[in-house]
């Protein structure tokens, strides 16, 4: 979880993730904020995440990345 942190922070280092329970309904990341992500996730862990997958609900705090990372087959 440390690994998706650092990559959050890179994205919008302003922001305390952290503190949130939904980056997205706080306002932490935007529609471009997870395409960035996404990228930046896929690759990281060598995975590529599917369309279908790029909802908010999958964005929305770090369990539900990780969640997501674990779906893929990321370590």
């Amino acid at each position: 979880m440390e690994q998706v942190l650092e990559i959050l922070k890179d994205v919008r280092p302003e922001c305390d993730f952290a503190a949130s329970t939904n980056f997205v309904r706080d306002g932490l990341l935007d529609s471009f904020d997870v395409v960035t992500l996404v990228s930046t996730l896929d690759a990281e862990f060598g995975i590529a995440i599917a369309g279908t997958d790029i909802v908010p609900e999958n964005f929305q705090n770090l369990e539900a990345i990780e969640g997501l990372l674990r779906k893929y087959g990321a370590s």
